[in-house]
């Protein structure tokens, strides 16, 4: 059974940056897309950035702003997301996701992800 556990995130000033961690398992399939997404109050899950693993490659959408970055530890099954520069707009619940078996190619929404973890949130202050 795939199981997704993200960490890093708490409270951070605005200018300031958090790296957030997913650790995945029981993932056996040898490609897979894993994907960052965050959620505010009220709102859909909105797409950071993707990577296709074990070797990439990783692309980041528009709400990334070139703030964040994700990026892959095949040794330690870890997927991570640096986030930069932050500001209090940034504050979310941000969640880690993947697919299984074949690469992030046209996979874009949550609903494309069938597997999630709880999430952490992050808190930007003022």
């Amino acid at each position: 059974q795939v199981q997704l556990v993200e960490s890093g995130g708490g409270s951070v000033q605005a200018g300031g940056s958090l790296t957030l961690s997913c650790v995945y398992f029981g993932i056996a399939t040898s490609t897979n897309c894993m994907a960052w997404f965050r959620q505010f109050p009220g709102k859909g899950r909105e797409t950071l950035a993707r990577i296709n693993t074990p070797n990439g490659p990783a692309d980041h959408h528009a709400a990334a702003e070139d703030r964040f970055t994700i990026s892959h530890d095949n040794a330690k099954n870890t997927v991570y997301l640096r986030m930069n520069s932050l500001k209090p707009d940034d504050t979310a619940v941000y969640y880690c996701a993947a697919r299984l078996g074949g690469d992030c190619w046209g996979k874009t929404y949550a609903s494309d992800f069938p597997s999630w973890g709880r999430g952490t949130q992050v808190t930007v202050l003022a």
